[in-house]
């Protein structure tokens, strides 16, 4: 799931902290309050509509509800809920203790996520529970709910790239409506939700699950998740992996100014490979450049007239964008791409409505999962930036050069915080993790939505000792999984045997596990 911008997709799903106190409900850097009681764990009810929806999970999964504070610094004050699922190691015998998931977005659901995903992690599942949760405003953990099923179809179907003045006033007023919204339905929880309350809340969850340590592994914002509970608490920091890594030097803008470019890049992989593939691709281009064009062709003419969607919908520029967007996740996906690029062409938008419906958490019946309510509140919760419309529309013009295709709907969506009813609380997080044990960091080069270059920074900012660099040479949002053998290889090493992969570990297609080092 993409941290920052317009985007957010569950993995597999077709989908500044400073030391000491810092934002809303900051509290001291160590502990100083009673750990929580241990778990009563139970049968597992289907997820509810906030977590995605969807079927109950296999029998042999378990669930429970974890009571934490709704303001660390009030910690026996009100509390709320954490909702968590576990599926139990395979191997009791030779079990290393529990193994935490945090998928990304923010906004992601682990308890709908990860029992979808969990035959990825059947290896580590031999050692390890594997345990999921919602964090706090998400799913089943006191949701942030903002507007109706109906009035989201609205507000997605608004036009996100506003080129008249008219156009720009109704975007203004959609976010304003939005916000409103928000702060109407989710306000006691609003000022709460950000990730260093999170991490906290991690910690509890390690106390609750009886472990000494937390084995841990973050996916895209889940990797800044991470990195905040590492820099908070780096001595509770047991075998930790970080996949598509969140880039924690770079601020709101430069964050999506980089995603832009990101998604540009991946857009020209898959077009160079629907060239490559000759006559089998249906798509209209000799290069890959003139595929982009014509994508770019395609997108004002939506603009101007849009066409056949879903259920009456119609199929905006902003719809097919966000479809586009949601393909590129996975290379997986890119058949579907291919099909729906040439469909639209020809007056049909029900494909990219399928897949922006995905993106945007909008399941057949109509009904909306929190993700986009979570995935906003949680930005805003963390971020300082606030962009009014004269800052926002002076920065378009660098966004559209990164991005033909994605550049001005990554710039507009600058204005996402915009009089957000809660301060932000930094301008990039503090991840300094001195005293952590190793973390193992994963980069993708043909990343989208968390671009490669913010795995290495992610280890320069843990600091000497702690981060581990495995580059991954593919495609897609995430390494692990891909399904590359040498990356599951490396981190099912380093998660069941505590080793960690030799300086500068490639991998790449066909290439074997990367060299091991001394056991940490």
């Amino acid at each position: 799931m993409a941290r920052r911008g317009v985007w957010v997709v569950a993995v597999g799903v077709v989908g500044v902290v400073v030391a000491g106190c810092s934002g809303p409900g900051a509290a001291p850097r160590a502990g100083g309050t009673k750990g929580p009681p241990p778990l009563k764990w139970g049968e597992c009810a289907a997820p509810d509509a906030a977590q995605g929806g969807g079927q109950a999970p296999p029998k042999d999964w378990q669930c429970a509800t974890l009571r934490v504070p709704l303001d660390y610094a009030k910690p026996e004050g009100e509390t709320i809920p954490l909702a968590l699922i576990r599926a139990r190691a395979r191997d009791k015998d030779k079990r290393l203790g529990s193994l935490v998931f945090n998928f990304g977005g923010p906004g992601g659901s682990g308890i709908s996520t990860l029992p979808g995903a969990a035959k990825e992690y059947e290896a580590l599942r031999s050692r390890y529970d594997l345990v999921g949760f919602d964090p706090r405003g998400v799913g089943g953990s006191a949701p942030v709910l903002c507007e109706t099923d109906k009035e989201l179809d609205r507000y997605y179907a608004q036009d996100s790239s506003p080129e008249t003045a008219a156009e720009e006033a109704a975007f203004v007023e959609g976010i304003r409506k939005y916000q409103a919204a928000c702060k109407k339905r989710s306000g006691k929880v609003l000022p709460y939700v950000g990730t260093e309350n999170a991490a906290r809340d991690l910690d509890r969850i390690r106390q609750a699950l009886g472990d000494e340590k937390l084995n841990y592994f973050g996916i895209s914002y889940g990797t800044e998740l991470g990195g905040v509970y590492a820099h908070l608490f780096p001595k509770n920091v047991g075998r930790a992996v970080f996949d598509a890594v969140v880039d924690p030097t770079k601020t709101s803008e430069e964050g999506a100014l980089a995603q832009a470019k990101g998604f540009q890049l991946a857009l020209g992989n898959f077009a160079q490979d629907c060239v490559d593939r000759g006559e089998d691709c249906r798509l209209q281009g000799s290069t890959a450049k003139e595929i982009e064009d014509n994508i770019v062709a395609l997108q004002k003419r939506l603009a101007q007239k849009p066409i056949a969607g879903l259920g009456g919908r119609k199929l905006t520029d902003s719809a097919a964008t966000n479809g586009i967007a949601q393909a590129l996740y996975s290379k997986e996906l890119w058949p579907l791409l291919e099909q729906g690029l040439d469909e639209a062409d020809g007056g049909q938008g029900q494909l990219l409505m399928a897949l922006s419906d995905a993106l945007n958490g909008r399941d057949r019946y109509g009904r909306y999962s929190n993700i986009g309510a979570a995935n906003t509140a949680i930005n805003c919760a963390d971020s300082k930036d606030r962009f009014t419309l004269e800052q926002t529309k002076a920065r378009l013009a660098r966004f559209r050069a990164a991005s033909p295709v994605f550049g001005d709907f990554l710039g507009w969506a600058l204005m996402s915080c915009t009089n957000w009813p809660v301060a932000g609380a930094w301008q990039t997080p503090d991840v300094s993790a001195p005293g952590s044990a190793p973390i193992l960091v994963i980069g993708n080069t043909g990343d989208p939505a968390t671009p490669y270059e913010g795995a290495r920074r992610m280890v320069e900012r843990l600091g000497p000792g702690v981060g581990v660099e495995l580059t991954y040479k593919g495609q897609g949002h995430g390494a692990y999984n891909s399904g590359d053998a040498c990356v599951q290889k490396a981190v099912d090493l380093y998660f069941l045997e505590g080793k960690t992969p030799g300086r500068n570990a490639v991998c790449s297609t066909a290439t074997a596990p990367p060299s091991d080092t001394a056991a940490a």
